[in-house]
């Protein structure tokens, strides 16, 4: 989950500097599996492709390839628990930590183990070593396996999977970073996590704003396709600056800032990072990241192998995009294209309720999603020999509405125009498609809402 990133003047130099190393970012194995990964790499693949809804596994967080058991969940089995569920994991868990705790004392003390617990001691130390006992307990952690969700996941990449590579070879970055999602989200395109991340490419707001187009209209992150430009954009700067994919991609889910400490000391040993580093906040989630992108990678490319039961993907997007030059309201777009409100807005998850109510225009820069052929049976079309005069795209306004032209100048503001012209700030901006503190420049055209008509 996307949750920390480069600040806003780092993000131009950066990403000027990943665009500058992009033949570097396309090395011949871009994403290295040292063996000192290989026990993580299997578990995920395991979590993934092995273990169902129904299961649960209680393993060591250090060493996951100690795997205490695997049982089973009380029905039903959705996509998350019951609280007599919860309860039941929680119950096991503890158990098992009892039991543990109980082996370290005896062993400690010099006392006899149980035929049980002896075998469960002898698969600690064999796989952790001699000292592997030691605040075993505390290393008990339950995981959900994840088979049906992984394998709903493939099918739905066969929707995107050729899109989001694209938007990473546009950058000179691996393709096989569309292969991403499988860890964020599993392609699911309604996925929202506690802290705010949405989408498949589980993008905050926060960082939203910096890679991709957000306005009162649009949200790019609900944009599967868009939200991977802004995704490959990310990435390339957090490459740039880190030197490293498994560093970057680490990122992704713990943040450059934290990254880039981890940098400054250890270089781009990631393996020395995952033993050494102590990060606040770089936990069992930010640590098994790149592992779990790794599994990712590996099962996707030969899915049959870990689901012989087949699966059928999607087949890609084929419909029609257009880009807007000007920001244009979405009734426009519907007499412009002789397609239906309702069908555009169930094409295009971006659109805010605002644009879809008519309250915000789509921004410049927007990219709409037609029915397939749409181009095409336009440019079919007969010409007649009537004139035709196109107007350029017009924001929503109410009956009488009216709008006057702004040429920007130099020195100004969009705050000192909308005093200017006695509106707010908030109208301005609105009616532009624009952020609040989004850049202006010279000879840019604003339209001015109908209240400050004629003011000026």
């Amino acid at each position: 989950m996307l949750r920390r990133s480069l600040s806003s003047v780092a993000v131009a130099a950066v990403f000027a500097a990943a665009l500058a190393g992009a033949a570097r970012a396309q090395e011949a194995d871009p994403f290295p599996c040292p063996p000192e990964l290989r026990e993580g790499v299997d578990f995920w693949k395991s979590v993934w492709s092995q273990w169902t809804l129904s299961q649960v596994v209680l393993h060591d967080t250090d060493h996951p390839s100690i795997v205490y058991e695997v049982f089973e969940l009380p029905p039903p089995a959705g996509d998350v628990y019951t609280d007599e569920q919860r309860a039941y994991v929680k119950g096991r868990k503890e158990a098992m930590a009892t039991r543990l705790a109980a082996i370290e004392r005896k062993t400690a003390a010099g006392e006899a183990l149980d035929d049980d617990e002896k075998a469960l001691a002898l698969k600690i130390t064999e796989i952790a070593g001699s000292n592997g006992l030691a605040g075993a307990a505390d290393r008990v952690r339950s995981q959900r396996g994840l088979r049906e969700r992984f394998r709903r996941g493939i099918e739905i990449s066969g929707r995107y999977r050729e899109a989001f590579a694209k938007s990473f070879r546009d950058l000179g970055l691996p393709e096989g970073l569309a292969d991403l999602p499988h860890v964020e989200s599993s392609f699911q395109t309604e996925a929202r996590s506690s802290a705010g991340a949405v989408g498949v490419w589980q993008f905050t707001r926060a960082a939203a704003r910096k890679f991709m187009l957000m306005s009162p209209g649009l949200d790019e992150r609900l944009d599967p396709v868009a939200a991977s430009r802004g995704a490959a954009r990310y990435l390339s700067a957090a490459y740039a600056e880190l030197g490293s994919w498994p560093l970057a991609i680490t990122s992704y889910n713990h943040g450059v800032e934290g990254m880039r400490a981890a940098h400054e000391r250890f270089g781009t040993d990631f393996v020395r990072i995952l033993a050494e580093y102590d990060g606040r906040t770089f936990g069992f989630a930010s640590k098994n990241f790149y592992k779990e992108f790794l599994a990712a990678r590996e099962i996707v490319a030969d899915p049959a192998k870990y689901f012989p039961e087949g699966l059928t993907q999607e087949p890609p997007i084929a419909d029609d995009v257009v880009a807007l030059s000007a920001p244009t309201a979405v009734s426009s777009l519907t007499g412009r294209y002789g397609v239906p409100g309702a069908k555009l807005a169930s094409m295009n998850p971006a659109w805010t309720s605002r644009a879809r109510s008519g309250h915000s225009p789509l921004p410049a820069g927007a990219q709409v999603w037609l029915p397939a052929g749409t181009l095409e049976g336009l440019a079919a079309k007969p010409k007649h020999p009537t004139k035709t005069v196109v107007l350029p795209p017009t924001p929503p306004a109410s009956p009488g509405a009216e709008f006057a032209v702004h040429v920007v100048k130099k020195g100004e503001t969009l705050f000192r125009i909308a005093t200017n012209y006695g509106v707010s700030l908030a109208r301005l901006v609105d009616a532009n498609g624009l952020a609040t503190h989004a850049p202006i420049h010279p000879g840019q055209e604003l339209r001015i809402p109908s209240s400050g008509v004629g003011s000026r």
